[in-house]
């Protein structure tokens, strides 16, 4: 894969970045070429040898046509969620957020707000649970070319406690 200046790209458990500038640098005996990206949620700037940029897992934002897919697996309550202990749980999470696969970030998020609604996550649990979510409001609100607090209110509305239950009726007085 191969970006250029002012492309969008996404690097692994960082999100969404620019890439600012194509720059060549001696180190010690050797001259690499670097992507100098900027992630757009926190200003950091990664520099990523190009030679390097495929296997570390950086590629471009989804399509829009890919957002529904994630959404599906967010709005998913047939898989059960992982019922490992605590520390195996956290890991097989935090791996599934390194690939930078959306729809493996799209599964961490989706068990995590489900168990959010049956008790207190643990501080560990709310760090993945917020680094998972901010993840995909990013890239979705790049692939939509929307504002990220839309996509947020979007992911609110799949998890409601009251979406899927009926809405109560209220009756109309007499007059």
């Amino acid at each position: 894969m191969q970006f250029k200046v002012g492309d969008k790209a996404v690097y692994p458990a960082h999100g969404v970045g620019v890439i600012r500038a194509i720059e060549t640098r001696q180190i010690e005996d050797q001259k690499n070429t670097f992507y100098i990206l900027k992630i757009l949620d926190n200003g950091m700037t990664i520099m990523v040898p190009i030679q390097n940029a495929d296997a570390i897992g950086m590629r471009t934002v989804i399509e829009q046509a890919h957002v529904e897919k994630i959404y599906e697996v967010l709005r998913d309550r047939e898989t059960p969620t992982d019922n490992q202990t605590w520390n195996r749980r956290y890991r097989e999470y935090m791996s599934n957020i390194k690939t930078g696969d959306p729809l493996a970030v799209a599964k961490v998020l989706r068990d995590l707000a489900l168990m959010k609604l049956e008790k207190n996550l643990s501080f560990g649990e709310r760090k993945m649970y917020d680094q998972a979510r901010n993840l995909l409001v990013q890239e979705i609100a790049v692939a939509k070319d929307t504002d990220e607090g839309t996509i947020e209110a979007e992911i609110e509305e799949i998890f409601s406690p009251t979406k899927g239950k009926p809405k109560a009726k209220v009756k109309a007085k007499k007059k």
